[in-house]
């Protein structure tokens, strides 16, 4: 089958589309769309499937009247993955699945997939994944020796305008209290540099060192003795919760059921519900090297059936499922 993602963001093109590489798939990845290039696409790769998913500027509102404009002409199933669900489901997944009218939706987050029917659109709940070429176990890597490491965006802005949300609270819990003790946290991401009215205090700028190319992140993994990792969801993980865990990084995040559900906490990672906990647990695994290599080992051998190949076969056993292929 002939698979054409349309898609240009690293944190996309790396993931899905190489599960379907591994499954003997065919796959092309659009780059960035232009009015005339994704017409072209449709008429010289002739693909059985087109897959759009995320938000990133190929979602950018003219060019959802683009795809639905020439994709639809084709007839060639098309398929959107709704990663950004429930949190912008309101304001970007509804806007854009209106728009573009995909023939299937795929979502995060499993209480949405009756929106979506009740929509007359059909859907599936798909969780994310990893890719053990990208997210992958290597040699600790010097410039990313820390103690201490978060791969994230700090999201600022965003969680001003949802005060409510469930990452504020995992941040708080899990990050709040190292940052407030003066317990270094290396941070790679963007606007950590504007969180203080969430941690109560500015990070220190030495500890902050921005943009990290997403190929990349796995060197912190496995060259940081601890990742924090924050969740957005009580009912569902964040994409780098598989990440961190398949390239063999040590991770401690919030203890949710969820979490409890996917993966055994003390075995495969650590969980923490307060900020006293957090600091317990960082100062207790600093401690012991060892027991951090046994969960180190044991949760990259659990995250295995999360690969992307296993996420593909099960999208399209899905879509041969609702006959959309």
């Amino acid at each position: 089958m002939k698979v054409l993602f349309l898609e240009n963001h690293p944190m996309w093109i790396h993931g899905l589309p190489n599960g379907f590489r591994d499954l003997g798939h065919k796959v092309k990845i659009s780059g960035t769309l232009t009015k005339n290039k994704l017409p072209h696409l449709l008429k010289t790769f002739k693909p059985d499937l087109v897959i759009s998913m995320g938000w990133t500027p190929e979602h950018a509102e003219y060019k959802q009247h683009w795809m639905r404009r020439y994709v639809a002409s084709t007839k060639i199933p098309h398929v959107y993955w709704a990663t950004e669900d429930p949190t912008h489901h309101e304001s970007f997944t509804l806007p854009y699945v209106r728009t573009v009218k995909p023939d299937f939706v795929f979502t995060i987050c499993r209480s949405m997939v009756r929106n979506y029917k009740k929509m007359g659109i059909q859907a599936a709940h798909m969780d994310f994944g990893y890719h053990p070429e990208v997210h992958k176990e290597c040699k600790a890597v010097k410039s990313f020796k820390r103690d201490i490491a978060v791969v994230a965006n700090g999201y600022s802005r965003i969680l001003q305008i949802y005060p409510k949300h469930f990452r504020i609270k995992s941040i708080r819990h899990l990050i709040r209290p190292l940052v407030q003790e003066g317990t270094r946290i290396d941070f790679w991401g963007k606007q950590w540099e504007s969180m203080k009215p969430i941690l109560g205090s500015c990070i220190p700028h030495k500890w902050i060192h921005g943009y990290l190319p997403y190929p990349d992140a796995h060197k912190v993994y496995n060259s940081a003795k601890i990742v924090i990792g924050p969740q957005n969801q009580l009912t569902q993980v964040t994409q780098r919760t598989y990440e961190i865990l398949g390239s063999g990084g040590f991770l401690i995040t919030s203890d949710t059921p969820e979490i409890r559900r996917l993966f055994k906490p003390g075995r495969d990672l650590v969980v923490s519900s307060s900020a006293e906990q957090t600091r317990e647990l960082v100062a207790y695994y600093l401690k012991h090297p060892e027991e951090r290599e046994k969960i180190r080992k044991q949760g990259k051998l659990t995250v295995r059936k999360h690969s992307y190949a296993r996420r593909a076969r099960y999208m399209i056993r899905q879509l041969r499922k609702y006959k959309i292929i």
